[in-house]
């Protein structure tokens, strides 16, 4: 498998002998979810403000650079050769993260549910790669790919080709996809399978879609996530591409049919709380964005 995502140079710059983050940096935020010990943002981008100390710091610091979308987290010494890949990396025994994440995509997490029947489902998409379809299928058949919404879209067809999977997508963000399988309509709950319901959302984009499984897990795509800044549940509100009114009426007319435990969202953060604490939290995510006015697009207002 290839451990470069393009045939250009690799900057020449060096930080010492140790790790360090790269000038093709897009401060995604991923290598800081994943590595939140050893790298911080400083200056508009991912920076490793200290050395691993331990083993696992190490392994947080492997985490990251293969999930960057640029592979800008490097070491003069250290290749990142597959049997270093922590990826797919198991969040609970439902849920794996998918890693690798795509430029394509504004490096936006993937992941993957694990059913009751040994079957999966992949939610959004990492980079494209048939070494890595292998690995996540090797979980269990891959019977469908769940786009959040267009942003995500990129690499979906691919997936599902490879996996002879279904393709699902909003008719909002149908021209992201117009070759999905399914399309989810109106806004509506859809079931997708056993314990799996697609809920429409629209406002970060027209069609977005948040997908709750078991009453335990909430992929949100890009409509709330947790942020470590408040360590609370928030909108990105400067990104948000359709209507932040539409996203707080949508929130409003869904947020109470919502229990969950795990939101897994596409870019921030993710978090586990009881049901309860969630319900809480989530109902007031809704009082503020109902408060929350249209705002020009502006990646660097974001604070994961």
């Amino acid at each position: 498998m290839s451990n470069d995502l393009s045939p250009e140079a690799v900057p020449e710059e060096r930080a010492g002998e140790g790790w360090y983050v790269d000038t093709r940096c897009t401060n995604c935020d991923v290598a800081r979810q994943l590595a939140p010990d050893v790298i911080r943002e400083q200056d508009g981008r991912a920076e490793v403000f200290r050395q691993p100390q331990s083993e696992a710091e190490q392994r947080q610091l492997y985490a990251a650079a293969f999930a960057c979308p640029t592979r800008s987290i490097r070491h003069p010494a250290h290749h990142l050769t597959p049997g270093l890949d922590p990826f797919p990396l198991a969040l609970d025994d439902t849920v794996h993260l998918c890693g690798h994440n795509s430029r394509h995509t504004a490096g936006a997490n993937a992941y993957l549910l694990r059913r009751p029947t040994g079957s999966t489902m992949m939610i959004d998409t990492p980079r494209w790669s048939a070494e890595l379809a292998d690995r996540y299928e090797a979980l269990g058949p891959v019977t469908d790919v769940l786009l959040t919404h267009r942003d995500h879209a990129a690499h979906g067809r691919r997936y599902a080709d490879r996996f002879g999977a279904r393709l699902w997508i909003h008719e909002g963000d149908l021209d992201a996809a117009p070759d999905a399988d399914h399309l989810i309509r109106g806004t509506d709950p859809v079931e997708i399978g056993a314990g799996v319901t697609a809920y429409p959302l629209p406002g970060h984009t027209r069609g977005s879609v948040l997908y709750l499984a078991d009453g335990m897990y909430c992929f949100s795509g890009d409509s709330f996530y947790w942020s470590r800044t408040t360590a609370d549940l928030e909108v990105a509100a400067s990104v948000t591409w359709y209507s932040i009114t539409e996203l707080a009426a949508s929130l409003a007319r869904t947020a109470p049919r919502l229990r969950f435990e795990w939101v897994l969202p596409g870019h921030g953060d993710r978090k586990r709380l009881p049901a309860e604490e969630m319900a809480r939290r989530l109902e007031q995510l809704t009082g503020r964005t109902r408060t929350l006015q249209p705002q020009p697009i502006d990646f660097t207002a974001v604070r994961w």
